[in-house]
This record gives structure tokens, C-alpha cells and sequence, in this order.
């Protein structure tokens, strides 16, 4: 039985999808700031938001030693100042990768080099030697066996797709093509990916109130206010799909269909003048906490469901030194001092971004988690798990409302709190996730609210132990049986 309750453990505790099984979010991660973190801080943070994939706009050698052992995965950038250089001379790009790849692989996790950022519209002078620079860095990793660990590719401006809808009908701008029609043919024989820089705000600023605001930012649409590709009958319910499909269509006109997408840039500002209505805060949460749940769902788009878009939020930091408006110094996530510019509304996303950092998260029972999974976790954490399960009690302060799912929360909040929050600590099988949402309700106060929680009707201080050791063992709340009976269904379900 003791081997049995072993494994029925790291089954509940250790079934977080990683980013790696699937789609993920990373950051992209902006210097121009007055008061810019060290590095130290930089990593400090990123480690306390579980941030594993960051996009770097240079190969700073200080950034990445800071990075080096935290397994974090990092794209590293060739700048655009840099770029004519390295696609000039095949020698200028074996010494660049000799210095910013091969000097820090593999204690520094580098998984890709952009070379440059939106170069056909921002550099259109330097395009022509954009496919050379590519090709050139590519056979320097080839050299160092390391083409296979670190892709090649470069971050293009999703304007360049030109009748972006209907999707079906995209086409990237033909003046590119002796650019785009080798570069794909790049991307496709070494296996690399074409990166997307995707802007659902500008679409919407730009449109002159022809996209409607929730369209942009993934907000629910009745069935009559999707948009319908009239060719391919798909429904889109926000721009961001329709874009990745239009990327793709384009590509297929251009005879490439097997280039997958990562999206280098998306997010939306916090802030913005007078002519810039749509740039406030919180449109810039619901637009990021959106589509960090749509991209770790693995949703897909409706042209291809199901495949992963991996995406990089623009950005981690407000850069108080950007030119321009107001609303360009205002993406960020965080300000200088890692104090989270607005509290993302999170769940389903397991621990990446969902802490903010006083550590107010929460592990509630996750929405349309079956019913049995839900009985049979909370059973276990109120048993095996050892929490004190005693303020659901009748006329206790947490019996209220009588379902299983607010029992569940309140048990699986308490055993995430109690150990530390550590990881795997809110999963129980899949049936809970992490969210910033506070679930706590009248009297019934939940470990993770900083007001204590309920331990047989009394209010006392919650503790986050990392030893596992709960606020009291009540082995009376649920009835052996029915443990019994959740450890036979969960281990059935191991060995189905």
C-alpha cells in the first residue's frame, strides 16, 4: 500500500505539461531603460515568473553568463547596426558565432540566433544581404556541430503580408520575394522556423474601428461576430489567429507548407495620449493574459488546430527611453524595479508569469475538470495530502458553496501554500492550475491571501513550509472509503 500511495503522489504532483511537450511564452527582453536591472536581477526575476525562453535584441556577454546554468532558454540577436557585416563576409560570421554562441554553449542555454528585427521594413537597404548573413551564421553552427541545437532565422513584420483577410486569400508583398523565396527555402532545409512579429493593437488602432476591440484582444464573440474565411468556411474569433493563418497561406502560395511559426513579438501597451485610447491597462492584461492561456492550451489556429504557435511577449520591461509615444515606452510587464506593471488574470497557465512578486498566487480547481478527478484530489489531499480540511465542515466558514470544485480549491490551495508553492505542487492530475485570482470569499480565507486561513473555525497564520508539513492533520473529514475508492480509480486510470 505504501508503494501504491507513492505513486498515486507523483502522479497528482507531477503531471505539469512543460513548455517543451508543447507551445510556450517567453519574453523579449528590452535595455532601453534608464535605471536597467544588472543582469543578476534580470535572471532573478525571470526565475521567479518560471520564465524558461527569452529572446535577447544582442548577444550581451554579461546577460548571457548571468543566464548560464539556469537552463533557460535563450535566442540570441544579431543587431541590425551588425547585420551587413556578418552577411558580407562568411569570416566576420564564424568570429560572431565563435564569440557570442560557441564562448557560452552549452552552460548558457542558446537555442536560436535572430538575425536582425524587422529588417525588409525597418533596414530595406540592408535586405539583400539578409539570406548571405543567415546562411553564412548557419555554417558556423554547422561547423561547431551545433546546427542542430541552435536554429537560424530572422523576425519579420507580419505587415509584409499583404489582404491579410480573409486568410485564405494573404500573399506576402511580391517586391520581397527575391529575399523571401530563399529565405524560406533557408528555413525549410535546416529545419528552422519562420519568425513572426504579430501586433493585434496596431491592427486595431489602424483599422479605424473596423476591427472591434474585442476581436483584438480575445475576448468571447458570438457565432454572428466571427469572422468567416469565405473560401476556407474556417470561423475566426480574433486577430492573432488570423494573422498566424495568413503567415501560412502565404507561405503555401510560395509553395511552402512545412515552415512552422514562432511568433518573436505580441503583447499590447499599458499606457498611452490622448490618441492612443486603446492603450490602457487594462486592455494590455486581457490581451496578455488572453493569449498566454490560448498559446499554452495549444490551440492552434483554425488552419492548423492543435500546432503549437510558441509566442514571445513584447516585453518584460517598460523602456522609459523608446522614442516615440507614450504608449511605446509602455509594454512592459514589469518596471524596473520587477514590480508587475498590472496583475495578469491567470489560470490554466501553469506557474509561467501567473506570480507576481509578493507571491499572491493561488492553485484553484481548474474550469471543466471532471468531476471524479476533482473527488478523487480532493479526497487525497485531505488524506494522504495532509491537509486540515476541517473549515469545510458544516457551518465551518469554507462550507459554503457546498461543490466539489470550491471544496477542491480550497484544499488544493492549501497544500500548494503549505509546500511551498514548489513546482508540481498544483497539478493533482490535471484537474487544478495556478491563478492571481484571490479565491477567497466572506469569511473563508485562503492560504495564499496573506490574512491567514481557517483551521477548525479559528483564523491563524498560514506558513509556506517547503517540508511538506500541513497546518494540522484532520484524518476525520473524509472517510477512508472514499480515499480508498479515489486511490483505486486514480490508479486505474495510471495503468489504462
Amino acid at each position: 500500500m505504501g508503494l501504491l500511495l507513492l505513486l498515486l503522489f507523483a502522479v497528482l504532483s507531477s503531471s505539469v505539461v512543460t513548455a517543451d511537450e508543447g507551445a510556450f511564452i517567453g519574453v523579449n527582453i528590452g535595455t532601453a531603460l534608464s535605471d536597467m536591472p544588472n543582469p543578476t536581477q534580470v535572471v532573478q526575476l525571470l526565475k521567479a515568473q518560471q520564465i524558461r525562453h527569452v529572446r535577447l535584441y544582442d548577444a550581451d556577454r554579461a546577460m548571457l553568463l548571468a543566464l548560464a546554468k539556469t537552463g533557460i532558454r535563450v535566442t540570441v540577436s544579431v543587431p541590425n547596426n551588425e547585420l551587413l557585416g556578418v552577411g558580407q563576409s562568411n569570416a566576420t560570421a564564424a568570429n560572431w558565432v565563435a564569440r557570442n554562441v560557441v564562448a557560452h554553449y552549452p552552460a548558457t542555454n542558446i537555442t536560436a540566433i535572430a538575425v536582425g528585427s524587422e529588417i525588409l521594413t525597418v533596414l530595406p537597404n540592408a535586405a539583400p544581404v539578409l539570406v548571405s548573413a543567415m546562411t553564412y551564421l548557419h555554417s558556423a553552427l554547422l561547423a561547431s556541430n551545433l546546427d542542430k541545437q541552435i536554429k537560424v532565422s530572422t523576425p519579420l513584420s507580419s505587415s509584409i503580408i499583404l489582404d491579410s483577410f480573409p486568410p485564405s486569400q494573404a500573399f506576402f508583398n511580391r517586391s520581397w520575394d527575391p529575399v523571401l523565396v530563399p529565405m524560406l527555402k533557408f528555413l525549410q532545409q535546416t529545419g528552422s522556423y519562420l519568425m513572426l512579429n504579430v501586433y493585434p493593437y496596431y491592427d486595431y488602432m489602424q483599422s479605424n474601428n473596423v476591427i472591434p476591440l474585442d476581436y483584438a484582444l480575445f475576448r468571447p464573440l458570438p457565432p454572428n461576430k466571427e469572422a468567416v474565411d469565405s473560401n476556407t468556411l474556417l470561423h475566426y474569433t480574433n486577430v492573432f489567429d488570423a494573422v498566424i493563418d495568413a503567415a501560412y497561406f502565404a507561405m503555401a502560395y510560395l509553395n511552402i507548407t512545412n515552415v512552422p511559426i514562432v511568433v518573436t513579438e505580441s503583447g499590447w501597451p499599458s499606457k498611452g495620449d490622448v490618441s492612443e485610447p486603446g492603450a490602457t491597462i487594462d486592455n494590455a492584461n486581457t490581451y496578455n493574459s488572453n493569449l498566454i492561456r490560448h498559446v499554452l492550451n495549444n490551440t492552434g489556429t483554425p488552419k492548423h488546430p492543435g500546432v503549437a504557435v510558441s509566442t514571445y511577449l513584447y516585453e518584460l520591461y517598460n523602456e522609459d527611453l523608446r522614442p516615440g509615444s507614450v504608449s511605446e515606452k509602455n509594454w512592459g510587464l514589469f518596471d524596473a524595479n520587477g514590480v508587475p506593471i498590472y496583475i495578469m488574470r491567470l489560470t490554466g497557465s501553469g506557474s509561467v508569469l501567473a506570480n507576481d512578486t509578493t507571491n499572491q498566487t493561488y492553485c484553484v480547481a481548474r474550469d471543466g475538470a471532471d468531476q471524479k478527478m476533482l473527488q478523487a484530489a480532493l479526497d487525497w489531499a485531505c488524506g494522504q495530502g495532509k491537509v486540515d480540511c476541517s473549515a469545510m465542515l458544516q457551518g465551518q466558514p469554507c462550507y459554503e458553496p457546498d461543490t466539489v470544485a470550491a471544496h477542491a480549491t480550497y484544499a488544493f490551495d492549501t497544500y500548494y501554500h503549505e509546500n511551498g508553492m514548489g513546482p508540481g505542487t498544483c497539478d493533482f492530475n490535471g484537474v487544478a492550475s495556478i491563478t492571481t485570482t484571490n479565491p477567497s470569499h466572506g469569511t473563508c480565507l485562503y492560504a495564499g491571501s496573506k490574512n491567514g486561513t481557517f483551521i477548525n473555525g479559528t483564523t491563524v497564520q498560514s506558513t509556506n513550509s517547503t517540508s511538506g508539513s500541513s497546518l494540522g492533520v484532520n484524518g476525520g473529514v473524509f472517510s477512508s472509503s472514499l480515499i480508498s475508492g479515489a486511490l483505486v480509480l486514480l490508479i486505474s486510470l495510471i495503468f489504462l
